[in-house]
């Protein structure tokens, strides 16, 4: 960052300048350290600061954040300081919101405060889950190992969310297509045969019938309808910000035929992977309750896993409140009673998480691969039913003038 001063030499001439430091109090050490005695320090703030808007509208992505745990964790267990690290770190990476992330914590981290809490003032970067594990590292002494296990933790779940996206990405690709060519027929292709067709004055057949008299309602009344279903969907979707409505959604999302098992599934798996972790590190149940409550993207959930953490708080323990609810699984329940058992918590819930990943990615394959032929299906039945209705009217026509 950039400072101007106004400062007095010990020879009490005063004098202007501009420096760069990493903070105000960096700045003021170094004109301390040059014999100034500052009178004003005011940070530069450009009218467009590059920098600030990439570190401003850029994330942080799950690459990068399995990047910077790795390298932390092999620079502490080199024996360096973690301030120096973090700096290292600092100075390598390209992205400027954790660039900038890191200046900050460093500073932070000078000014006397742990890495778990520097951390925790920039969840844009570090998630609730990240912080309190680091927290539970720089008790138990195992910052590194800590460190290693969230960023496998991160990648697996960047994994599995790339595979959804990409199993999605071909059916969503044709559904655009299909929707702009039948777009483009009913625009600008059947008109053409309609005023063509009615010019003759001929009697046709059913089929060209009802597509011309569908092409005429689409041509006059299709904006109207267009702008029904956009203002459908708005409405749904302002709905869904509302506190019921998005109990609603959060409720459809949970209960749909085959995507509901699916969301099921991957809202437990992550529950599971974020338990077993924290567990791992030293944890205690009721505060991975909070985190896991805090993380969790679905409302519901969020309810259903509150009751059990209240109950958990009155000694019932974990397996018997989960019981209670129909969203916790059977596997998870009892691999939950297992592990409270045996004190192996963390590695049956690891367990539980593995077995729900598996399934959420095969239901999802054996959906897209369900929709892929049912779109084509689709498509190619309105195609042919545009093609059947032309040609028959072609030789409507050619037999009544023959």
């Amino acid at each position: 960052m950039d400072y101007t001063y106004v400062a007095y030499t010990q020879d009490r001439r005063l004098v202007k300048g501009k420096l760069s430091a990493a903070n105000e109090d960096a700045a003021a050490g170094l004109l301390g350290y040059g014999g100034y005695q500052v009178l004003s320090l005011k940070q530069v703030v450009p009218f467009l600061d590059k920098g600030m808007l990439a570190g401003r509208f850029s994330r942080v992505k799950p690459a990068e954040m399995v990047m910077f745990s790795r390298q932390l964790a092999l620079l502490l267990e080199s024996g360096i300081d973690i301030v120096t690290s973090l700096e290292l770190l600092q100075n390598q990476t390209t992205n400027q919101t954790l660039k900038r992330v890191i200046v900050e914590v460093v500073s932070d981290i000078r000014g006397g405060s742990s890495l778990s809490a520097a951390l925790s003032k920039h969840p844009r970067a570090f998630s609730q889950l990240y912080h309190r594990a680091i927290s539970a590292g720089e008790q138990g002494g195992n910052l590194e190992e800590v460190l290693r296990q969230m960023a496998d933790h991160i990648e697996r779940a960047a994994t599995t969310g790339k595979k959804v996206k990409n199993a999605l990405r071909y059916p969503i690709i044709v559904f655009i297509v299909a929707i702009v060519v039948v777009g483009l027929l009913v625009t600008f292709v059947l008109p053409t045969f309609t005023t063509l067709y009615t010019s003759f004055g001929t009697e046709l057949p059913l089929l060209p019938k009802l597509l011309i008299g569908l092409t005429d309602w689409f041509s006059r009344y299709g904006i109207y309808l267009v702008l029904g279903i956009v203002g459908i969907i708005g409405g749904i979707f302002a709905y869904t910000k509302t506190p019921d409505g998005q109990t609603w959604w959060h409720k459809l999302q949970l209960s749909l035929p085959v995507f509901g098992r699916i969301n099921l599934l991957n809202q437990l798996s992550r529950c599971c992977r974020t338990m077993s972790l924290l567990f791992k590190v030293g944890v205690p149940l009721p505060e991975i309750m909070a985190v896991v409550i805090y993380g969790t993207t679905n409302k519901i959930m969020a309810e259903a896993l509150t009751e059990v953490r209240q109950e958990l708080i009155r000694g019932e323990g974990l397996s018997r409140p989960m019981s209670r609810r129909r969203l916790f699984l059977p596997l998870m329940v009892q691999m939950v009673g297992v592990g409270e058992e045996t004190g192996n918590l963390d590695k049956t819930l690891a367990t539980v998480a593995q077995a729900y990943e598996a399934e959420a990615e095969d239901k999802t394959s054996s959906a897209v691969a369900l929709i892929q032929p049912a779109m084509t299906i689709v498509i190619g039945g309105i195609v042919a039913f545009i093609a059947i209705a032309l040609v028959s009217a072609m030789y409507s026509i050619y037999g009544q003038f023959g």
